[in-house]
């Protein structure tokens, strides 16, 4: 939490949530001064993000998440809270003070990530100066072969890891601790009991180190992040020990390097392609492990050039490898990414969602590039994009398809890709021939399953009907088979159930009371109408009508009204009172929503509204209690009467109501 006087709570004052929220989310203007768009935390097609611009939140009425310019830095990043509030210092170009940390683990594992980063500059750094060495003549040969020129080459950082297994540990190894080295993912390692009996030191290319490399490489990915490896918990002493006893060597030896960045530009991975005519022993591609800083599941190759010309074009050019990717952006499509070592995951779909949600998907056209289009297709439809194929020509991958054809003739096939289900269609037509009952089958078991992921009904309908007649088949038996196979979807819920209850009324006391925390502490009050009507303060008046009367006892705003009241004048911030998450959800629904002045008249409306509502309700129970006194005394039957009349008296007499006192209830 920021607190007035600290370096948090100083960044969180300067910092405008509408532009950082919009560096990552498709932002349009939906009021004075709410902002909204798709959220980037569930999938959604109708937007339900919102972002208040003067009270500096967020609030998804999907999901129901919410929060400040930190939360939302801390969610999308998945960072730590000091690391967002240095993120968002740099953003703003503030000069940063020494970090601070809640708790020592937590401390540790910033440092960790902020070396691992370091450690991966620096290699990266390290594979480009290889590159352009005597060392690096064959892999400049494969990259000109490849057609890549030096600009190419420089902006996507491409290097070299020359064919030694211990020159870029000796480089780092006097800036990092053997720790740090070891938990990058750079490094392979084997205990001495494993080397040479008498000790000496493995020489590079020696077929005891390729052996070593080779089972290393088969073990790295399976390592744990390095979060979750106790060896970080040990003492240093014991650790430096063990790492003494160590041979620790690269992972990526006579390769080409591709870095892979994080959305904001950070070398964090390397995929590395091997130069070796001998493939036996080494896989063609070897990717870094995951680590403290890479998951790759959660991360795009090249993101963080394409991601602005995303937003422009408004759409994404999907491929599989880093080629295929940096051979099309080179073509002049900046808006091209590529899931980095891995099939497409559902975060990375939620990923390209928040730039936009058209994509061409261009997969190799091969038995395993089609399967991994439809498995991707699946994900992007269930997030419901809006999706279309690029089929090319047998044998032509991307790469292969600009470098033989040209441009030009991959611009064109951009322009002609398929609607979706046009290509499954095809595909289902093509692997089952519809020629017979048995075939027809076949196809419409291969497709159902793509229908269903398609969250509107209207579209699974006209989506039935299409496939119907290209597949020669009754539409309303599909239909009934979908119905079938589909069942019921249940319909995400928009609306909280607390939210659904209130009343117009209730929001209007609710805004008046969050209106004292809007001031800042020390701020001089500000009438809403620029100094016309001085003494009118709505959080005042409300308080008054509120702690004299109790109003809010009953309703479903209760505990969020009482939260108000009591809320300690040092609070700046609405959003940082410690409330439960569905009081959170409610104010932020309620804040979000001030679309009309709060005027002296319009919150006096509201205070009236009120008191009816509780004279209703005491009428109410005066009514049950008449209906139910059998044993009770004549004096008290009497009383019950006499306050009956008095209150439907109140009730229609608005002068009565109006007071507030004339009546006790």
């Amino acid at each position: 939490m920021a607190n007035p006087g600290d370096f948090a709570y100083t960044v969180k004052q300067q910092a405008d949530i509408v532009r950082i929220v919009g560096d990552y989310v498709k932002l349009k203007r939906a009021g004075a001064q709410n902002w909204s768009g798709l959220c980037p935390f569930h999938g959604e097609n109708t937007a339900s993000f919102s972002v208040h611009a003067t009270r500096q939140f967020y609030h998804c009425f999907g999901c129901g998440i919410s929060g400040d310019v930190f939360s939302f830095v801390q969610k999308i990043e998945n960072i730590t809270f000091p690391e967002a509030v240095r993120f968002v210092a740099q953003k703003l170009g503030m000069a940063l003070p020494k970090a601070s940390y809640s708790n020592p683990a937590e401390a540790k594992e910033a440092r960790l990530r902020t070396q691992l980063l370091e450690v991966h500059e620096r290699a990266c750094g390290f594979f480009q100066e290889c590159l352009k060495g005597p060392e690096g003549a064959r892999a400049r040969e494969y990259l000109l072969g490849r057609e890549l020129d030096e600009e190419t080459i420089a902006e996507f950082r491409i290097g070299y890891a020359p064919d030694s297994g211990f020159l870029l540990r000796d480089r780092l190894k006097s800036e990092f601790s053997g720790e740090v080295l070891r938990e990058s993912g750079l490094f392979s390692w084997k205990q001495e009991s494993g080397l040479q009996a008498s000790g000496s030191r493995l020489q590079p290319g020696s077929s005891q180190l390729s052996a070593i490399g080779s089972q290393q490489e088969q073990m790295a990915p399976g390592l744990a992040p390095a979060r979750n490896d106790k060896s970080l918990e040990e003492k240093p002493e014991a650790s430096s020990q063990k790492l003494a006893a160590a041979s620790m060597y690269s992972k990526f030896r006579d390769r080409v390097m591709f870095p892979i960045r994080s959305e904001a530009g950070k070398v964090m991975a390397f995929t590395g392609r091997t130069l070796a005519t001998d493939e036996k022993s080494r896989p063609k591609y070897l990717n870094s492990p995951e680590t403290a800083i890479y998951s790759k599941g959660r991360v795009l190759f090249n993101l963080d050039h394409a991601k602005e010309a995303m937003r422009k074009l408004d759409y994404a050019v999907l491929v599989e490898g880093q080629m295929d990717c940096i051979s099309v952006y080179a073509a002049g499509f900046h808006n091209v990414i590529a899931s980095s070592g891995t099939a497409f995951t559902e975060l990375q779909a939620k990923l390209v969602g928040r730039f936009s949600k058209n994509v061409v998907v261009n997969f190799d056209p091969d038995t395993a590039g089609a399967k991994a289009t439809e498995r991707t297709l699946g994900l992007l439809v269930e997030e419901e994009f809006q999706i279309k194929v690029l089929t090319l020509e047998q044998g032509f991958d991307p790469d292969l398809f600009i470098r033989r054809k040209g441009k030009d003739a991959y611009g064109t096939a951009l322009k002609n890709s398929q609607k979706y289900f046009d290509y499954l269609i095809e595909r289902a037509r093509a692997q089952f021939p519809v020629r017979s009952a048995e075939g027809k089958v076949k196809a419409v078991n291969h497709l159902l399953p793509h229908i269903q992921r398609v969250p509107s009904r209207i579209v699974r309908d006209e989506l039935a009907h299409e496939i119907a007649q290209k597949l020669g088949i009754d539409s309303s038996v599909l239909r009934q088979e979908l119905k079938h196979a589909a069942g019921t979807r249940a319909a995400a819920a928009v609306k909280a159930p607390a939210e659904a209850q209130v009343t117009d009324s209730e929001r209007i006391l609710i805004r008046a009371l969050a209106s004292a925390q809007q001031m800042q502490p020390g701020e001089e009050h500000l009438s809403a109408r620029d100094g016309a009507e001085e003494e009118f303060d709505p959080a005042r008046q409300a308080q008054y009508a509120l702690h004299n009367e109790g109003l809010h006892h009953g309703l479903a705003t209760e505990s969020l009204a009482e939260a108000l009241l009591n809320a300690a004048s040092d609070v700046a911030d609405v959003m940082d009172l410690p409330r439960s998450e569905a009081d959170r959800r409610l104010l932020a629904s309620i804040l979000l929503k001030e679309d009309e002045e709060l005027t002296a008249e319009r919150l006096d409306g509201a205070v009236r509204a009120l008191r009816k509502i509780h004279l209703r309700r005491r009428l109410e129970q005066v009514q049950r209690e008449l209906q139910s006194a059998g044993g009770k005394e004549p004096a008290q039957l009497q009383e019950l009467l006499q306050e009956k009349m008095r209150l439907k008296r109140a009730l229609m007499d608005p002068g009565i109501a109006d007071s507030g006192t004339a009546i006790a209830v």
